[in-house]
């Protein structure tokens, strides 16, 4: 009959405008939208870029600098150099956080238009799919005799084949379609995160700008721009210093700890990551060169220095929770760790990150390894921007303050970690190689 040869022109001719041997594409302007986005993201890239290169510059004119600020030019000429070098840091997490929100409009669109992709094409499958149910339903004999031609009759079996096939073929590509959603529902999802990460960056880095100012200001103001008012200066606080690490000494001696081996893990395991980007070692553990010039009162180095400029992100060496948090500097003439942060880990280990900027976590707050959470400083007895880290057998290492062991201190109610001599480890024991 011929208009069943018509029906079936027609469903193959709807078949093949929505796609079949290609992916339907969504709407023109969507399209081009996601083209402009793509456009606005590389160029953003590009600027990103050229931050970087202006950060490098800065670090590079910092470790020149160097840790060390013996005179008060040497230690404003760092500072003014940190806040420049800081403000780069944020333009460029700002412009991670725009171009993390072209991407996630750019996602969401192509999300939207594959979305409606597969609706037509299921809409168009299911329709004739339904023709040739009731084609078939039509015997061999049945097709033949209702064709005027025998030719008509080829002709109509040649259509079906074709759909058939075709509609196979727009399945696999639905599929395909599919998969694509999937991905990009995913990689959504992840910028969504990424960008709530990013956020806190920004947040964290603005703060550590502000303190960096602050720290300037202090400065000027308690030295009024004067070179021996700065010498004398530090001179009180070295001298403050030394008398807060004998006391320090006398507490953590009068603690008793016995270590069990088996119950930490094995020195030469790598089980932690570095905690800086980009990792400086300028003093060890123990009895290092300047321990024994005495700097210590005499005492070991209890954990380990690097050279960093303030603002740097801060990574958790391992996952685990944060035991505490604290800022020694809330007392005045307390020479302590400045900012700190305690990290419990689950293998029997504790880790302790001080002289902080920024503290980007609360106490008892689960962490992950690689996780920012804080920035870097010069907070609390520091001759420059640098991070300590010690590490401590978890059950060796208490948090409590310091007026809770001598009534009489400079520190009065600051609280810090305290362990017995005993607990305290080298954490290059537990570091893979630079």
């Amino acid at each position: 009959m011929k208009w069943r040869r018509v029906t079936i022109a027609f469903f193959l001719g709807m078949l093949l405008s929505y796609g079949v041997g290609g992916v339907v594409l969504g709407e023109p302007v969507s399209a081009q939208t996601v083209e402009e986005l793509k456009a606005q993201i590389a160029d953003r890239e590009a600027r990103l870029g050229e931050i970087e290169r202006e950060i490098a510059e800065f670090e590079a004119a910092l470790q020149e600098v160097g840790a060390e600020r013996s005179t008060l030019e040497a230690a404003i000429r760092a500072l003014e150099l940190e806040r420049r070098k800081i403000s780069a840091d944020i333009q460029y997490t700002e412009g991670l956080i725009t171009n993390t929100d072209l991407e996630i409009s750019k996602l969401t669109i192509e999300i939207n238009s594959t979305l409606r992709d597969i609706g037509e094409n299921r809409d168009a499958i299911a329709e004739i799919i339904r023709t040739i149910d009731e084609i078939d339903d039509e015997t061999m004999v049945e097709i033949l005799l209702t064709n005027e031609h025998l030719s008509d009759f080829w002709t109509q079996l040649d259509d079906l084949d074709t759909i058939r096939n075709a509609v196979g073929e727009q399945v696999r590509q639905l599929q395909a379609l599919q998969a694509n959603l999937e991905n990009n529902r995913a990689e959504e999802s992840e910028k969504r995160e990424d960008l709530v990460d990013l956020k806190d960056q920004y947040n964290g880095q603005r703060q550590v700008l502000v303190n960096n100012k602050a720290e300037k200001d202090q400065l000027l103001t308690a030295t009024k721009n004067e070179e021996s008012e700065y010498q004398r200066l530090l001179g009180e606080k070295k001298a403050a210093r030394e008398q807060l690490l004998a006391e320090v000494q006398a507490i953590e001696q009068e603690l008793q700890f016995i270590l069990d081996p088996s119950s930490i893990p094995t020195t030469g395991t790598s089980v932690f990551r570095w905690p800086l980007d980009n990792n400086i070692i300028t003093q060890r553990f123990g009895y290092t060169k300047f321990a024994l010039s005495g700097a210590y009162g005499g005492s070991r180095h209890n954990g380990m220095d690097l050279g960093t400029p303030s603002g740097s992100k801060l990574y958790a060496t391992l996952s685990g929770t944060v035991r505490d948090v604290g800022n020694t500097d809330i007392v005045p003439g307390c020479y302590s760790w400045g900012k700190w942060i305690l990290l419990d880990h689950p293998n029997g280990l504790s880790s302790l990150y001080a002289h902080l900027s920024y503290i980007g976590v609360t106490r008892g707050q689960s962490v992950r390894t690689g996780d920012v959470i804080g920035y870097t400083g010069n907070t609390g007895y520091s001759t420059g921007p640098h991070l300590h880290w010690t590490l401590y057998v978890t059950d060796a290492v208490q948090v409590r303050q310091f007026n809770e062991f001598k009534s009489v201190t400079s520190c009065g109610a600051a609280k810090s970690p305290f362990a017995a001599v005993e607990g305290y480890l080298d954490p290059l024991d537990y570091l893979p190689p630079l």
